[in-house]
């Protein structure tokens, strides 16, 4: 302990200047303590069997309190003598390890000095001639009471303070002082608090993915449930959060308890004190703790740090929002509850569930939850989770499309979908979505090139992913690919064959067309065949480029994936793993590939019914809404006068009463416009019919601006102006009638995009005939047939191309690099 350095150097240096004679003097009485230790330490003989962890850490506290209360009554420190030993640190915590040094407070009522230093000798070389290192200290109440009040080590330190023997009034005295000023002065050492948290993560990194964790200081290790305990004491926070029935790996106490065993194993194995796990003593640790071997050691503690990181995430953000506030604060009103999704609101910063949400009745609401948080970059509220843990159903197979959807919006968050995933697992909601998941979660790699746990490189691949969604059609399979495509391992078989058949059984569970559940099997399948064959065969031998070909059914939408699956993957295994040369060679394969394919089919319109036809012909503004597949989907149709700007005016109007757009088929016949739309309302129930033809006619008139009106509902949507994950692309394809273009968009969504897009095609003197839009999670692939006329050279599409890319979400400007000092 740092504050107690300056006591330890006097002493060591007056132990350095006694007399060789003093010294045997007072170290009377420590031998006893060296054998009863050496035995316990020792263990493994007949009549000393070899304790367990928990049993060792046990029997050195009773044998540390024993022979300190022993040689305390020897010495003279009774319950009226006006002294008082105490005990912080492990002994404090009754957490003793073999090698870990013992931390003492010799207290006192003010007593003479030279009588104080005489028995605080008589108390600390025994210990010293034991070899037990030792942090103590001398102090009176008052002293103890203003170090630890301008230390904020010492207060932390005294906050697990324990009486060992003597005067019990003194050590009480502290214990509660301490106590009340930790909890009356934290509000002005939170800050303080929480950076040198901050900082020592930096210095230690993280249990969880480091080859050899420091299980003391780093993120998730022992350190972070002692500062649980800390909030706890000041009131701001549940020492022990809760986790969810169905959390992973037993929950907090669990966790603390195989950190605390792996760390008195390192101590027995090195024979010293050491906080950092070393690779070569894995192994026997695994052993002696009966977990298996080094790899399931690390299984072991990637559970347990992982858990103890959520828990002090959440400590820390309870304990900021519980702050006794001050000043003007006082008077603020309280935070305003902001709707995010039918029954998920932001309140307090955090995502939390609206009043009226049933979780027993809502079985997708978990997946509003998650998607979310991972958008707006707010974490969930540890309430609102283990509410849901506890009432939320199942969802039955298959999933309904409004919980596949909500699926990919998360998924498509960028890093967003990291800490979602990773709060959805530590409270077992994650589990429950994906029962395969228990076979990867935790799951060490077996080489070096990866730097995280297999369920972690799994979301990371989902998150590098999204970045490369608007390069290929189908950016949803990309975004399942990505986090199924190692969720065959842990198995002995090889994890592509298995993950190909789990890739199967939860596409179908998830409720994917049969055709999209054998694309996103195929993925699986063949996520390593683009870096296998680029860096192991001759690209050039047109025999590699046949195999490919072959095995991928010659089908170029699966080679696109493949690719940005590929690059994904490498992204997210490690530093170096993807560069220029193996880009360039994945590349060319994938070129000489499309080469050798058939090409893909081009959009068509979708066909009118008969029935709107018919009601077309009659002329006049219709517009009706109905119950669509889903719960919370409707199906939107529109027919009106086809006048320009009609599309963007019936988009902006949906999008005004919170319709998001999940599909569209726009076309028209005579002078009619034709326009179904399958919208979900952000919350509550969608509008009236009558109340959006109302909306509608006066959008026509040039009475209601709704691009204005979107504009400043956009500015005050939480994460709605946030940049998007992926750079937009279009494709131009012409079509078969002289002057048209088939026109394709493939971006991230944000609010009103299709009005939007739109209108930036009528104010370019770009003819819509039809149109067929698909929303998949957080993304569009939506395409024009563009009429252009006679004028549709490269200028006026470039215009066209600025136009439409004016309207869409970018990616965040890259920070310039700093100049390099000299």
């Amino acid at each position: 302990m740092v504050w107690l350095g300056e006591d330890r150097q006097k002493r060591e240096h007056g132990r350095a200047a006694a007399p060789q004679g003093k010294s045997a003097e007072l170290s009377q009485g420590a031998a006893d303590l060296v054998r009863a230790r050496d035995q316990l330490l020792g263990g493994g003989q007949p009549r000393h069997p070899r304790l367990d962890a928990e049993s060792l850490r046990s029997a050195l506290v009773d044998l540390y309190e024993l022979w300190l209360t022993g040689k305390g009554t020897e010495i003279g420190i009774t319950p009226d003598s006006g002294l008082a030993i105490m005990a912080v640190g492990g002994l404090g915590r009754r957490e003793m390890l073999p090698y870990s040094d013992l931390d003492l407070v010799l207290l006192h009522e003010d007593m003479d000095p030279q009588r104080v230093a005489e028995i605080a000798d008589r108390l600390w070389y025994p210990l010293w001639d034991a070899h037990i290192k030792l942090d103590h200290s001398v102090r009176t109440v008052p002293q103890a009471m203003k170090v630890a009040a301008g230390d904020l080590v010492a207060a932390l330190g005294m906050l697990d303070a324990r009486h060992i023997v003597g005067n019990p009034d003194l050590s009480d005295r502290i214990i509660a002082g301490i106590r009340k000023e930790w909890r009356r002065d934290i509000r002005g050492r939170f800050d303080e608090l929480v950076g040198g948290v901050r900082a020592r993560w930096e210095r230690s990194g993280e249990v969880a993915h480091r080859t050899e964790p420091d299980l003391k200081n780093g993120r998730g290790g022992l350190r972070d449930i002692q500062l649980l305990d800390a909030l706890a004491i000041a009131q701001l926070t549940d020492a022990m959060p809760g986790l969810g029935p169905d959390a992973p790996g037993g929950g907090l106490a669990q966790a603390h308890r195989r950190l605390l065993d792996v760390r008195t194993e390192l101590h027995r194995v090195a024979g010293r004190s050491r906080d950092q796990l070393r690779a070569q003593d894995a192994d026997e640790i695994g052993a002696a703790l009966r977990i298996g071997d080094r790899f399931d050691l690390a299984r072991t503690l990637s559970d347990a740090a992982r858990t103890v990181g959520y828990s002090v995430d959440v400590g820390l953000r309870t304990a900021g929002n519980a702050l006794p506030r001050r000043g003007l604060a006082r008077l603020r009103r309280m935070p305003v509850r902001r709707p995010l999704d039918e029954g998920v609101v932001e309140h307090a910063g955090e995502v939390v569930l609206a009043r009226d949400a049933r979780p027993q009745r809502d079985p997708g609401l978990v997946l509003r939850v998650a998607a979310a948080s991972a958008q707006t970059g707010l974490p969930m509220s540890a309430t609102t989770l283990n509410r849901l843990s506890e009432d939320a159903p199942e969802l039955r197979e298959p999933w309904p499309k409004d919980a596949l959807n909500d699926l990919l919006v998360l998924l498509g968050a960028g890093r967003g979908v990291i800490d979602a995933v990773e709060a959805l697992d530590r409270t077992g909601l994650w589990g429950r979505l994906l029962p395969e998941w228990g076979a990867v979660r935790d799951l060490p790699p077996r080489d070096a090139l990866h730097i995280w746990t297999v369920d972690r490189h799994s979301v990371e691949t989902v998150a590098y992913a999204s970045a490369l969604s608007t390069r290929v059609a189908r950016p949803d399979l990309l975004a399942l690919g990505a986090l199924l495509h190692d969720i065959g391992k842990g198995r002995t078989e090889d994890h592509c064959v298995v993950g190909a058949e789990l890739a199967t059984q939860i596409g179908r569970r998830m409720g994917l067309w049969p055709s999209d559940v054998q694309v996103l099997s195929a993925l699986v399948r063949h996520h390593l065949l683009l870096p296998d064959v680029a860096t192991h065969r001759d690209i050039d031998d047109p025999a590699t480029v046949q195999y490919v070909a072959d095995a991928l059914e010659h089908d170029p939408r699966r080679l696109e994936l493949l690719h940005a699956l590929a690059e994904a993957d490498s992204l997210a295994t490690g530093p170096g793993v993807w560069g220029e040369w193996k880009a360039t060679l994945i590349g060319e394969l994938v070129r000489r590939c499309r080469t050798v394919m058939a090409g893909e089919e081009l959009p068509e319109p979708e066909p009118i019914p008969d029935e709107l036809l018919a009601r077309a012909a009659v002329g006049g503004v219709h517009v009706e809404l109905t119950q669509g597949d889903g719960k919370y989907s409707y199906l939107a149709t529109v027919i009106a006068p086809d006048t320009p700007g009609l599309l963007a005016d019936t988009a902006g109007v949906l999008a005004l009463h919170s319709l998001r757009v999940l599909s569209a088929s726009v076309g028209g016949a005579g002078n009619s416009a034709i326009n179904t739309f399958v919208v979900t309302p952000t919350f509550g129930a969608p509008p009236d019919a009558g109340l959006l033809r109302q909306e509608l006619k006066r959008a026509t008139a040039g009475e209601l601006d709704v691009r204005a009106v979107l504009a400043a509902r956009e500015r005050d949507t939480p994460g709605a102006a946030r940049y998007a994950q992926a750079e937009p692309r279009l494709l131009w394809t012409p079509a078969p009638v002289d002057g048209q273009f088939l026109l394709q968009l493939r971006a991230e969504d944000r609010i009103g995009l299709l009005c939007r897009l739109s209108a930036a095609l009528a104010a370019a003197g770009a003819d819509v005939r039809w149109a067929k839009v698909v929303t998949m999670g957080s993304f569009v692939v939506d395409v024009f047939c563009v009429d252009l006329g006679e004028d549709s050279g490269p200028q006026r599409l470039a215009a066209i191309e600025t136009a439409v890319l004016a309207e869409v979400p970018r990616p965040a400007p890259r920070k310039p690099p700093e100049p390099e000092r000299t």
